[in-house]
């Protein structure tokens, strides 16, 4: 029986095409303010922990902002919020300060504060629940591409603190005390 060519492409040959096109994008080292190998003299393990750290912070900053637009979200998102700041202060280079991110939200007006880089923070409790979501949601999957060029141990951590970012996305959009 003579080979035929099959109709469609098998799984198989899909995923690897999928992990063929994610080893080319990381390899063509698509730059956002991601730190880059050779960048200073600067060793990479610690650029890449001050930026973890960095990232963390706004999104601390994300959270105060959001508890101070909304105080009746400020309860749910406290242990949230907490693990981020413990994130951050795990992700901090060995000779650096913790920047404080264990400072409490404080209340707010009700008034749409500023989120980081300007965005108001939506006005109906949902909508912000989803922009924090999204927020976590976002840093998540950076952390996940940044594994790659990571060294071992800060691997393993940033593999962590991704899947709890994005267990918090999950947490944020689901409805608290909803049965399935």
């Amino acid at each position: 029986m003579p080979w035929t060519l099959p109709s469609r492409p098998s799984r198989r040959s899909l995923l690897a095409g999928a992990a063929g096109v994610a080893g080319a994008a990381l390899l063509t080292g698509c730059s956002d303010d991601r730190p880059a190998a050779g960048e200073s003299g600067i060793p990479l393990e610690r650029r890449m922990r001050e930026a973890a750290v960095r990232d963390s912070t706004r999104l601390l900053e994300r959270y105060d902002a959001t508890a101070a637009a909304h105080p009746a979200l400020a309860a749910r998102l406290a242990p949230l919020r907490a693990a981020v700041a413990a994130h951050s202060a795990a992700l901090a280079p060995a000779s650096a300060g913790s920047p404080s991110p264990s400072a409490s939200a404080s209340g707010g007006t009700g008034a749409a504060a500023p989120a980081p880089g300007g965005e108001p923070v939506p006005p109906k409790p949902a909508e912000a629940l989803t922009a924090l979501a999204d927020a976590e949601r976002s840093l998540s999957e950076a952390r996940t591409i940044d594994l790659a060029g990571a060294p071992g141990e800060l691997a393993r951590m940033l593999a962590s603190v991704a899947a709890c970012g994005a267990v918090h996305a999950y947490l944020l959009t689901s409805t608290p005390g909803a049965t399935s």
